[in-house]
């Protein structure tokens, strides 16, 4: 792992892939680290220079103490597309990586190839939701949480034939720091980019897992109807789409960019 020191915060990063290739950040989501796109090096570092962060709070990031803004992520995020090498990125983020890859696209054009939003939205929840998951934390730490949260992050199908695959995600989710979390729950209950996104000029797909009860597919579609270059695609997922339907994930990224992310490059 390689790290960037910004406003004093250590973030943590690795790079896979032909460093002349395109690149292609990807950005985790709450309760996650850079391993949750292990399904991806793979295939994608093939076609790109694929650039995996711990976002702040996460992983090997630091964690510092207070409330997280889009801003200080969409920030964290280019300071490692610099460290990196990267003047211009693909950016692909899931839930939380996703209103961070919305503010890039709306703050940071110049900087955005083409944005792929997984398991996302402009405004995800509603503020009450959050404030009681951060009361909870807070109070009882993650464990309480993670079970739960497994059946969100995965179908029952998928976690019935894949308790191997559940059991390392739970053990991240139980690994994140408390404060880290906490702080980027924050996030989440104050982020609301409904009325930026129309802004976004870079091609966007979509990508929403068919029974995810956290982002549902209304919200890919109230995306798509903002962002004037967007499309949406639907997989036979629950949250963590980019694990549960790992294949079918990688092929709609790869088509996308292929047609849509090199043509605006």
């Amino acid at each position: 792992m390689l790290d960037v020191l910004r406003d004093g915060c250590r973030l943590s990063y690795c790079l896979d892939g032909d460093p002349r290739a395109p690149a292609l950040l990807l950005s985790n989501s709450l309760g996650t680290t850079h391993e949750l796109w292990a399904p991806q090096v793979a295939r994608l570092s093939s076609a790109f220079r694929v650039i995996r962060h711990d976002t702040r709070g996460h992983g090997g990031s630091d964690a510092p103490k207070g409330t997280y803004t889009p801003e200080m992520l969409g920030l964290d995020a280019l300071a490692i597309l610099d460290a990196a090498g990267a003047p211009r990125a693909h950016v692909c983020g899931l839930s939380l990586g996703g209103l961070t890859a919305m503010w890039l696209g709306v703050h940071a054009p110049n900087r955005i190839l083409s944005l792929i939003l997984a398991s996302t939205a402009a405004r995800i929840g509603n503020a009450l939701l959050w404030q009681e998951r951060i009361d909870l934390v807070k109070s009882s730490g993650l464990q309480p949480l993670a079970k739960a949260t497994m059946g969100r992050w995965f179908t029952e199908a998928f976690r019935a034939a894949h308790p191997d695959i559940v059991a390392r995600y739970r053990q991240m989710l139980e690994s994140c720091p408390a404060e880290g979390y906490v702080s980027c729950c924050a996030v989440v209950r104050d982020a609301d980019l409904r009325g930026e996104i129309g802004g976004i000029a870079v091609p966007a797909l979509v990508i929403a897992g068919m029974h995810d009860p956290v982002t549902p597919p209304a919200d890919a579609d109230a995306i798509r109807t903002r962002i004037r270059d967007a499309r949406v695609t639907l997989l036979d997922a629950a949250h963590i789409v980019n694990v549960e339907q790992a294949d079918a994930f990688n092929d709609r990224v790869l088509a996308f960019i292929n047609e849509k992310g090199r043509m605006h490059g």
